[in-house]
């Protein structure tokens, strides 16, 4: 074999092992502005990576194992607004919006978030009735309470994590009138709908979310639908309508009550009399 064609093999060769190293997967972590970049590899190799188990996994409705990361040592101290959020973008779409007391907790008397990390060697099955699973990188929860944390809080496929101010500061869309009482039921609804749906939808173009359609504009949920069929299509989609590629789930009632949905709705139909144009 000649010299020239084992230089061209060599080069060949290089340039797929360096494809190969540049499509490796990694997740943006931005902390007041200063950002870095961790790859599996990385990750995995950090002295505080632990093995974890997860008794009811969100995700894969069931119980799992995974080497993780701790969130809130990822976050290494930063000082933040106490009302500051961490943005959880997916890469569908997906926009958590995780409140900063409750990623930075480390007690495990409560719920504490762990950033699962996919071993490349050793790759996770494929989520239920998916084609893709849950990594390279999944936001989990362990703790006595961490059942108590809503299934819009465990974001997978995470690719950004990212310190935010709250939403309703960042976003004056989605406010409600200063003067309604703490107490009122719309308040409750904003609070909801901010934690429960604005991790797929926008309202009134506010949001980072790209997997559902906005909820206010052009026309609003409450201006389609009657009450009972809006409840029950929050509570199951596919109970009042299915399609292919459809993507938003159902809530169980541990996860959403029939109260909360109640207060969205509430909310939802206060929006619709504050719509937003372009």
């Amino acid at each position: 074999m000649s010299k020239r064609v084992l230089f061209a093999l060599l080069l060949l060769t290089l340039g797929v092992i360096g494809h190969h190293a540049a499509a490796q997967p990694a997740i943006e972590l931005t902390i007041a502005g200063k950002t870095q970049s961790f790859s599996q590899e990385a990750l995995l190799a950090r002295p505080d990576t632990a093995e974890i188990h997860v008794p009811r996994d969100v995700a894969y409705s069931a119980s799992t194992t995974y080497r993780a990361v701790p969130l809130a040592a990822l976050l290494d101290g930063a000082a933040l607004p106490s009302d500051s959020v961490l943005e959880a973008r997916a890469t569908d779409g997906f926009a958590a919006q995780l409140p900063m007391d409750l990623v930075r907790n480390r007690d495990p008397a409560t719920a504490v978030a762990w950033l699962a990390v996919e071993d490349p060697a050793q790759p996770w099955p494929k989520l239920p009735g998916k084609p893709v699973s849950a990594g390279p990188f999944y936001l989990v929860w362990v703790g006595r309470e961490a059942a108590s944390v809503r299934s819009e809080q465990w974001p997978y496929q995470v690719a950004q994590l990212a310190t935010q101010p709250s939403p309703s500061v960042r976003w004056p869309a989605l406010a409600v009138d200063p003067a309604l009482p703490a107490t009122d039921p719309v308040r409750a609804g904003q609070s909801l709908f901010i934690m429960q749906c604005l991790a797929c939808h926008r309202l009134n173009h506010a949001g980072s979310a790209d997997t559902g359609p906005d909820l206010n504009v052009p026309m609003n949920p409450v201006e389609y639908f009657k009450p009972p069929a809006l409840h029950r299509y929050i509570r199951n989609p596919a109970s009042v309508r299915d399609w292919p590629g459809r993507t938003m789930p159902a809530f169980a009632p541990d996860q959403l009550s029939d109260r909360e949905i109640d207060l969205i709705v509430a909310y939802l139909a206060y929006t619709a009399q504050r719509k937003v144009e372009p």
